[in-house]
């Protein structure tokens, strides 16, 4: 196998042309297999941004020297093979490279007139001339700016159509930028990124990640969990805690508790120590009582939304210069839970008029008779996150707290908890965190989602939740790498998502055993000339480019099923390639009766033609045998966002932005080697795309296979 180094740092226009032409190689020759390699570098040899390392030993470094050797594919040059040389070899792609307008408007004026009612560069299809081309311009900044902007008539018509009538090269451009883009928002996690000097750590470092039981684990999350785990066990070799934050017996429960420790453990995530915000309720109240007693707390039963009033407009609450005496019976009648204390909260004495309104006597202790799902019926008061965080990172010795940059605006407030109690402060450091376009990541909104049955549960595959994303498809590696690689930094950023499944692609791309799957809607049985009469089967290898995966079991008969689809697609007499057989020649293809659907196929009639060249066929297509195995039946399933708008604003009614459908569920039959497929495991139904198996294959029982995206698209979570 052949392997191409690319310097990911260098100019774009140079190394997408190259890209392209070996990705549609990859792709469409079964003969040739080059494999992609990228280097954070702006040259991979002294002056080139590439170098193909050839099977025979022989390395290949200039862009003339590959584009000569990868033009040997007769894929890339169909019957003008000197004319594409000349553009893709001969200096014409090069002259768009520079990325000044001065020196491209020329090349770009000539292109534009060349393309003057001409659907490709050269001749009547797709070549090698095509692909370098668009490469060369989409990857220079300028030349693409003045395509968007419709500058040249011609060549902005011939660019979308490139780009509308081969899906395949959006990814191979976002994988390149992918590589950019992981620079820009963070460096690796082994990359001065992480240097962020976090102050006394020559004195020790604990973290800790505090996660309410109040729901699952989200990718929000799960960036919090990664970077207190990075930071304490790998960047200082110190100690991460996981203390669970149950303050409010109202929502916790001991399911979501368990969830996650569970998804932590997925995540390679091990705590030096578990502990639980309610393990120090006594201490909690003691300290509580000090605030009382120094007058720094006092008692209100201000209604809540008179109370949100008077905060926002810095009014002082009426019960605000209650004595120490009355504040404190009064706190005894919250402990003791009765329908007088239910009406009373604590709150911190700090300011009534702070610019911060995070400083304006927030509410530190509330009334709560329900049960403790950890402690019973012990407490009827309970701190709020405020209060108790400060003070148990204090307690547990936590050197460093990590928090969202949400937090920014109380960070005031928890030095003052701890100044007015006289206890030891942690360093503060503050990272953005980690939003999606079209996502919701509030907890309360996703529990509204789950009780109102709008999802199958929390581990729904359109969930951000860690299990969700797991359902869908999402490895463990491929989610620590790219969370990771967002760093700790401060800089708020909507993602796409299109970046994530791109990470996960390439993890999944290796192990994915390679199945066949044919949608029943329509299906088009077509009869094969030429074909043995009595079905039969062969061995062919469940992974062109990783032979440990083993083999499986491929059926020939001379009735195949075929995607409407892919038969509306054919023209009488076109030879096309049925992919692990050969090439055929369509004779006959019947359509319907009916003339509603005149367009529908309802037969087809092949020429097998095996001596015929695979790589001079436009359409390679996926079918199954009706004979020699037994068809698996098997559900497709897709998914879209569940809302439809990229950020949601805080006044924003989140029933106005829900997405009417985001289920898309398509019958299918797989070949008979899916029936040993277990739940979980990743395949790829070639030119379908990847799926994870939901459910397994049961006699009576349909599988279900959940499409995983991998950033061709905008692909819903």
């Amino acid at each position: 196998m052949a392997a191409l180094t690319i310097a990911s740092k260098a100019n774009q226009a140079v190394t997408l042309p190259v890209l392209l032409l070996v990705q549609y190689i990859n792709t469409n020759d079964q003969d040739l297999a080059i494999s992609i390699d990228f280097q954070d570098v702006e040259k991979v040899s002294e002056e080139t941004p590439f170098k193909l390392d050839q099977h025979h030993g022989e390395t290949l470094q200039s862009s003339a020297s590959i584009n000569v050797k990868l033009m040997e594919s007769k894929i890339l040059h169909g019957q003008d093979r000197q004319v594409v040389e000349e553009w893709v070899v001969g200096g014409r792609v090069s002259n768009l490279a520079p990325t000044d307008f001065k020196s491209i408007e020329g090349p770009l004026l000539e292109l534009d007139h060349h393309l003057t009612l001409r659907s490709y560069v050269v001749g009547y299809t797709l070549t090698a001339a095509d692909l370098a081309v668009w490469g060369a311009i989409r990857g220079n900044k300028i030349a693409y700016a003045a395509i968007k902007k419709g500058v040249m008539i011609n060549v902005t018509r011939w660019f979308k159509w490139i780009e509308e009538t081969n899906d395949w090269v959006a990814p191979v451009v976002l994988s390149l930028n992918a590589h950019a883009q992981e620079r820009k928002v963070a460096k690796s996690k082994e990359g001065a990124n992480y240097d962020i000097a976090l102050p006394d750590t020559d004195k020790g470092v604990v973290t800790r990640f505090p996660p309410e039981p109040s729901g699952y684990l989200h990718i929000g999350h799960a960036k919090a969990a990664l970077l207190n785990d990075y930071f304490a066990h790998e960047m200082y070799k110190g100690t991460m805690i996981c203390r669970f934050d149950d303050t409010n017996p109202s929502k916790e429960k001991e399911e979501f508790q368990q969830s996650i420790v569970e998804d932590l453990a997925l995540m390679g995530i091990k705590p030096d120590k578990t502990s639980h915000t309610s393990d120090y309720f006594q201490q909690l109240y003691d300290q509580c009582l000090t605030l009382l007693k120094a007058g720094k707390a006092y008692a209100d039963d201000t209604e809540r939304e008179t109370m949100q009033h008077e905060r926002f407009d810095g009014i002082a609450s009426k019960r605000r210069d209650a004595t120490i005496e009355e504040n404190l019976a009064r706190f005894e009648e919250m402990k003791k839970g009765n329908e007088e204390g239910v009406r009373w909260c604590l709150r911190a004495k700090i300011s009534v008029d702070n610019p911060n309104k995070a400083m304006r006597d927030p509410v530190i202790y509330r009334c709560n008779p329900q049960p403790h799902h950890r402690t019973g019926e012990k407490w009827k008061v309970y701190p709020t996150y405020d209060f108790a965080c400060p003070i148990v990172d204090s307690m547990e010795g936590i050197t460093h707290a990590l928090r969202t940059i949400e937090y920014r605006d109380r960070n005031p407030q928890y030095n003052w908890m701890l100044d007015a109690l006289n206890l030891r402060k942690p360093n503060i450091w503050d990272f953005a965190r980690m939003n999606f376009v079209r996502t919701l990541l509030s907890k309360r909104k996703l529990t509204k989602f789950v009780d109102s049955g709008h999802v199958w549960g929390w581990d729904d595959p359109r969930f951000p939740t860690i299990r969700g994303i797991r359902r869908r498809g999402m490895t463990i590696d491929a989610l620590r790498e790219f969370i990771l690689k967002q760093g700790p930094s401060r800089n708020i950023v909507n993602l796409d998502w299109t970046l994530f499944w791109a990470t996960n692609k390439k993890y999944i791309d290796p192990i994915a055993p390679r199945h066949t799957a044919v949608v029943l809607e329509h299906a088009v049985t077509a009869t094969v000339k030429g074909a043995r009469v009595a079905a039969y089967t062969e061995d062919k290898p469940k992974h062109g480019k990783n032979p440990d995966l083993g083999t499986k079991k491929v059926a020939y008969s001379s009735e195949i099923l075929i995607d409407q689809t892919d038969a509306q697609s054919f023209t009488p007499d076109e030879e096309i390639t049925l992919m692990n057989w050969g090439n055929a020649i369509v004779r006959k293809i019947s359509h319907s009766l009916n003339p509603l659907h005149a367009s529908r196929v309802t037969a087809l009639e092949l020429d097998l033609n095996l001596q015929g060249d695979v790589k001079t066929t436009k359409q390679k297509i996926t079918w199954l045998a009706t004979s020699g195995q037994e068809l698996i039946p098997v559900d497709l399933v897709d998914f879209d966002f569940l809302i439809t708008k990229d950020k949601l604003e805080e006044d924003d009614n989140v029933d106005d932005f829900l997405t009417p459908r985001t289920e898309f569920r398509t019958p299918a039959v797989a070949d008979g080697n899916f029936a040993i497929v277990q739940e979980g495991e990743v395949v790829q139904f070639e030119r379908k795309g990847y799926f994870r198996v939901d459910q397994a294959f049961r006699h009576g029982e349909r599988a279900v296979a959940f499409c995983i995206p991998t950033g061709k698209v905008n692909a819903g979570k």
